[in-house]
């Protein structure tokens, strides 16, 4: 299975807020030796969002979504994924019990009275209002939870909530899909060479070692190396150690000039 990640809302897509989950996302997978193999923007379109929607249920993927689940006008995500499955959308009683928890805390810390039949408490009971059949996501920091259908996980805007219940469902549903052996990266810093003239190299090499991949990455204003290319190989350790040493030696024959070399 591979991970997908779309991030949801117009303040991403206009520049009012800078996106933070596509790295921290990178971050969590790589830590278990898994990768992101795509991720998607959309805004608070309901129409756009219900059709990317219906792509990250049929894709197959294990896809987090992050943004939109809230009870404010503004907020899709929930009715859209309902729509994308073909579902009705219902309150959840897990998350019921979780909100009106939630409200209790609050209202005790501010010592006011729990009113839970008050109309503004009763519209926050939307935030638990899912898909039907979705299960629910916890969440550390205020209990309020986010919810998946299938492989599908929905957790929302707010980095300090969706992080660690992303964690969670990783370390919870996924823990099996982690490989079992260290996967390395080593490349070479190559001057002077272009892409095209190295593609031959690079293909031979994913023909040699079939257990490898190769990557090549150019950079034109590097602030230390200047123009360049990062070529290198990654995959379980003894891989790449041999598949490395043939890609040092094609380099060497081509006579182009090498720099740092780089071990991740």
């Amino acid at each position: 299975m591979q991970f997908g990640l779309v991030i949801v809302g117009d303040e991403i897509l206009s520049g009012k807020r800078e996106d933070k989950h596509l790295p921290k996302v990178i971050e969590l997978l790589r830590a278990r030796g898994l990768a992101l193999a795509w991720a998607r923007y959309v805004g608070d379109d309901p129409a756009r969002l219900e059709a990317a929607l219906r792509d990250a249920f049929a894709s197959g993927d294990v896809v987090f979504s992050c943004g939109g689940i809230g009870a404010t006008p503004d907020d899709h995500t929930r009715q859209c994924a309902a729509r994308a499955l073909g579902v009705e959308l219902r309150l959840h009683p897990e998350a019921r019990r979780l909100i009106l928890e939630r409200m209790a805390d609050v209202a005790r810390e501010q010592g006011l009275p729990f009113e839970p039949d008050r109309p503004d408490n009763v519209r926050r009971l939307n935030m638990g209002v899912f898909p039907a059949g979705a299960e629910i996501i916890p969440n550390p920091y205020n209990k309020i939870p986010g919810f998946s259908v299938g492989h599908v996980h929905f957790v929302p805007g707010f980095p300090v909530m969706a992080w660690p219940m992303i964690e969670w469902v990783i370390d919870t549903r996924y823990a099996h899909l982690a490989p079992h052996a260290r996967r390395v990266e080593r490349s070479v810093v190559v001057f002077g060479a272009m892409e095209a003239t190295l593609t031959p190299l690079m293909e031979e090499l994913e023909r040699r070692h079939g257990a490898i991949k190769v990557f090549s990455l150019p950079s034109v204003d590097h602030p230390v190396h200047g123009r360049h290319i990062e070529l290198g190989v990654k995959g379980e350790p003894a891989a790449v150690e041999e598949a490395y040493t043939d890609l040092l030696r094609g380099l060497r024959e081509q006579g182009v000039r090498l720099g740092p070399e780089l071990v991740r």
